[in-house]
């Protein structure tokens, strides 16, 4: 545990990281896409001050930084922000967005622990500073580089804020070495270790964003992320957020057919059997547990309410 911060303790009102399925970048200085988005319905929304907002621009993107988060978390939304390596412009970005109280702070190009425990200094210092309850603010590693994804453990357990580690594609791949195409395969094996990783850390692990424009191909991508096991996708591309989150969110004849799996592996226990045959899958234990689980994570994320009203 990081001797900096206190236990994280979000808000009640804050949709928690383990509910949140589709992770929006947006463009840090572009107002008009700042104000819209909302509307795609991403469950948080992150004003991206790297690689989307120009030097040139990042003082604008900071100045309207306040506003912007205020609207956001108005219409319900998990209000975070990308700043810029800490040596590289990042602590004046973290300076003035902290004034508009983010839930998250992303800081790309994490490779090392201490980079998380510097920024969880510079964060808890903040937040006294402006009287935010302590541990109040979350850490998101973003992990594109060989050496973070190999150290992701102590990168996470660097401070109790961090809560979900998020995979960056593109430097990634450049890291590597490997040649883009929209199957992503040269990152399959990242993409599982970094899985791997997070659930062994227990936290949440953020899927890297589908960088083509299609929907088909998002689609296609979000649901390969699901079989492996992931919970959580990130997105460049606000037409994208409905396809990630129906593709993380279990569907009405997905949890039907749970409920019904459940139901006859559990009347074949009471008949002391050890399994059920349904629709020609042999139902074990495992299996049963998988549509347990199911139908848990339906009910969470239909049932959350900001509050827990």
């Amino acid at each position: 545990m990081s001797p900096f911060s206190p236990p994280f303790s979000p808000p009640a009102s804050v949709r928690p990281a383990r509910l949140c399925r589709t992770w929006m970048f947006l463009e840090g200085a572009n107002e008009s896409v700042l104000a819209a988005a909302p509307a795609c319905g991403a469950d948080v929304l992150i004003q991206e001050l790297e690689d989307f907002t120009p030097p040139a621009l990042r003082p604008k993107a900071r100045e309207m930084a306040p506003r912007i988060y205020a609207g956001w978390r108005a219409a319900g939304a998990v209000v975070a922000v990308r700043v810029n390596p800490l040596a590289d412009g990042g602590l004046e970005d973290l300076e003035a967005v902290m004034a508009g109280r983010p839930d998250i702070v992303a800081l790309p190009k994490v490779a090392e622990p201490r980079q998380v425990a510097e920024l969880d200094a510079h964060v808890s210092r903040l937040e006294q500073a402006y009287g935010y309850p302590s541990g109040s603010t979350a850490l998101l590693p973003n992990i594109e580089f060989a050496r973070g994804l190999v150290q992701l453990g102590a990168i996470a357990a660097a401070s109790p804020r961090v809560t979900a580690c998020l995979l960056a594609a593109e430097d990634l791949a450049a890291d590597l070495g490997a040649e883009r195409e929209p199957d992503s395969l040269e990152l399959a094996y990242a993409r599982q270790r970094f899985l791997v990783e997070c659930v062994a850390a227990g936290i949440v692990a953020v899927d890297c964003p589908y960088t083509w424009a299609d929907r088909e191909g998002a689609d296609r991508d979000a649901r390969w992320a699901r079989r492996l096991g992931y919970r959580a996708k990130s997105a460049v591309d606000p037409a994208h957020a409905p396809v990630i989150t129906a593709a993380f969110t279990p569907a009405s004849a997905e949890v039907e057919a749970a409920e019904r799996l459940v139901r006859a592996f559990e009347a074949a226990r009471e008949k002391g059997e050890a399994r059920v045959e349904l629709d020609g899958a042999l139902v074990e234990v495992p299996g049963y547990l998988t549509a347990k689980r199911r139908l848990a994570r339906a009910a969470e994320l239909s049932s959350w309410r900001p509050g827990g009203a």
